[in-house]
């Protein structure tokens, strides 16, 4: 059945980093515009699992879409930053060599630097890099400083996105997989879990690691094919803040950046990721093994590593593909079809460039359509409760008291701040979805102390069972049965 009367300008398939920022460049124009989205919230596969970089631009093929894209996005955040309330950490990167042939490599790397119009690199001796950053290996000789690297959190750079479009007049459906989609008389027909259909002017793609799987859903010769490439990680928790400051990379390799150190924006560090290439895109797990290389190879770029301070692993998988830049382009078969495949690292990078270069360049939208005079690209900036000072916080609790019970005491995460989180413009009935957005049991104990009290606000504020309380997807739910019945 036809979900809808009316008829989308564009759909978009896909609510990761990448989808989201499309939906926000768009929403500068007198445009219906639709986002689908098969998981349960934004940012829940791609996005949700990565090093959080917004890389400088020193490593991608000079004169490819990877380097232009990757070098202009790092600036755009420093807007994106005061628009959509992005946090945003300018730690800089130390890329390290550990002999003379590796030394050369990091000439070669700072030339490529050079040729991308990286703004500010330099070459410095182990002597001078270790007053900044006093925990490096002994084993190392020289580093490449990129002062311009910068670190965020991908979930949030997508919930921002989504948000402002959202405000700005998009439409999002989430648990909404597309399952065909053909055109006639200049329409896209998209067929969402086999029922309903919406019809769109455009259709773009931007699918992440299923991007070649929707393309042959309607094109014959796909011209990309996405290899998923694992990448497992360790957490450090943040009591180990200041353990290096910088992110720390080993010289690239043909499989990717390599291991790494890097500090995040809420304390912790990441250790990761191993570069496995893996049959199942869909279902990242963690290995024994994995794991073990991480720890390895990490221990090549700082002494003393606190592995005690490990709270958790987790993997994710990078949407790689056989064509060797970012796929963005319009369909040979198909007028008006966009594809954004591939788009591994650096597309957090270059996530906001990527919309603008789609919209502007690839599709000129600004040539088609008329500017919408309604659009506010700013974000309202929230209230984290445990960044106040102490007369901040007394004088909101007094204004609002839910905001004295304390959930998530690892986070310090408030009983509003939660509810907030669940009615939101992006608002989430489950406990992956409430941990993404306040970080409520993304602490030390991981969930074991505000997890049950979190799915009871779920299950209250959402007039549900704790039956039907969610993990993540609809399907995992926190219960199979009661187990003591009160008589």
């Amino acid at each position: 059945m036809k979900g809808q009367d009316k008829v989308y300008d564009y759909i978009i398939i896909g609510a990761g980093v990448i989808g989201s920022c499309i939906a926000r460049e768009l929403s500068r124009y007198q445009l219906k515009v639709l986002v689908l989205e098969k998981e349960n919230d934004v940012a829940n596969v791609q996005s949700l699992a990565n090093s959080a970089i917004v890389h400088s631009g020193h490593n991608p093929e000079p004169g490819s879409l990877k380097a232009k894209l990757s070098v202009w996005g790092n600036k755009l955040y420093e807007d994106m930053e005061k628009e959509l309330d992005i946090p945003l950490i300018r730690t800089g990167a130390f890329v390290v060599a550990h002999n003379e042939s590796e030394e050369q490599q990091l000439y070669d790397l700072a030339e490529t630097a050079k040729i991308n119009q990286v703004p500010e690199f330099s070459i410095l001796d182990y002597n001078e890099a270790v007053i900044i950053e006093p925990n490096l290996s002994k084993t190392i000789t020289k580093v490449l400083s990129l002062p311009t690297t910068k670190v965020t959190y991908p979930w949030e750079v997508a919930f921002a996105a989504m948000e402002n479009a959202i405000k700005n007049g998009v439409e999002f459906k989430k648990n909404a997989l597309v399952t065909a989609i053909t055109k006639e008389n200049n329409k896209f027909q998209v067929t969402v879990n086999n029922k309903e259909v919406y019809e769109t002017l455009n259709l773009i793609n931007a699918a992440g690691v299923a991007s070649d799987d929707i393309a042959s859903l309607i094109e014959k010769n796909v011209q990309f094919k996405i290899k998923g490439r694992k990448g497992e990680y360790f957490v450090l928790d943040k009591r180990v803040k200041g353990f290096v400051n910088h992110v720390l990379y080993p010289l690239p390799t043909e499989l990717g950046k390599g291991v790494l150190i890097t500090p995040q924006v809420h304390g912790e560090i990441l250790l990761g990721p191993n570069s496995l290439e893996v049959e199942d895109k869909y279902h990242p797990t963690t290995s024994y093994d994995g794991l073990a290389y991480v720890k390895e190879h990490a221990s090549m770029l700082a002494e003393n590593i606190p592995f005690n301070q490990i709270i958790r692993s987790f993997a994710g998988i990078r949407s790689t593909s056989d064509y060797d830049d970012f796929y963005i382009k319009e369909s040979l078969e198909y007028k008006n079809l966009y594809h954004l495949g591939g788009i591994d690292s650096p597309g957090l990078t270059a996530c906001f460039a990527i919309a603008k270069y789609l919209v502007d360049d690839v599709m000129n939208v600004n040539q088609k359509y008329d500017i919408n005079p309604n659009f506010d690209p700013y974000r309202k900036k929230r209230k984290l409760f445990h960044r106040l000072s102490s007369e901040e916080k007394l004088a909101l609790i007094n204004e609002e008291p839910l905001y004295g019970n304390i959930i998530c005491k690892c986070e310090k995460i408030t009983e509003k701040e939660i509810l907030d989180a669940m009615h939101g413009p992006l608002g989430s009935n489950t406990i992956k979805g409430i941990k993404k957005r306040t970080r409520a049991g993304a602490g030390l104990c991981q969930g074991g102390y505000c997890e049950e009290k979190i799915m009871k606000m779920i299950a209250k504020e959402f007039n549900l069972s704790p039956l039907e309380v969610a993990y993540d997807k609809e399907e995992t739910k926190l219960f199979v049965s009661e187990t003591k019945v009160k008589l």
